[in-house]
């Protein structure tokens, strides 16, 4: 039996605001202040659209009307999965959920790639390793991930049992910091 610990998601007006989702109140466990950044920094939508990797994630982003919302101060966690991440789902998932009825769908698996609050790598591997190996996240859309270690990087279980390797960590933006995956995060 593993111990985990639970990153609870911050209630922003933004969020709910924006997609209707009720999430949790409590602050998220280990997060960082958010630093005030320079105005050159990009926030999560501007460095995702300027990767050439991630125009999958950006076009799904605007299909879902998240980009103001993950525009906002934030501060987020976002892990972000990449074009050939989404590539390797079956074809024509991303086709049908960019679609107008699929759009709380969409909004959905998206927000379940998010995490209220600052939360580094270091962050992820101090829990996991104060937690005996593993650690539960909750997500903005009420999900829950479970990380763990494997060879020294960031794995990520979701819902649906498939693991999701972090690839880049700590991507510092205005709004927070991003975590590049190799792949998409599935609700269930």
């Amino acid at each position: 039996m593993h111990n985990s610990s639970k990153l609870k998601a911050a209630a922003f007006a933004a969020i709910a605001a924006t997609t209707g989702l009720a999430v949790s109140a409590a602050a998220p466990v280990s997060a960082h202040h958010h630093k005030s950044a320079e105005a050159t920094q990009p926030n999560i939508v501007a460095a995702a659209q300027g990767t050439g990797v991630h125009n999958t994630l950006v076009a799904a982003v605007q299909a879902a009307g998240l980009v103001d919302t993950l525009s906002s101060p934030g501060p987020f966690t976002i892990f972000a999965p990449t074009d050939t991440a989404f590539a390797k789902l079956p074809a024509g998932t991303v086709e049908t959920l960019v679609k107008p009825e699929n759009k709380d769908t969409l909004t959905s698996i998206l927000t379940y790639h998010a995490v209220a609050g600052e939360v580094t790598s270091g962050d992820l591997v101090d829990l996991i390793n104060k937690h005996g190996g593993s650690a539960t996240i909750e997500t903005l859309s009420g999900g829950e991930l479970t990380a763990s270690l494997s060879d020294g990087k960031v794995i990520i279980i979701d819902a649906a049992g498939r693991a999701t390797t972090v690839t880049q960590a700590d991507v510092d933006v205005s709004n927070g910091v991003i975590h590049v995956t190799d792949g998409v995060f599935l609700p269930g």
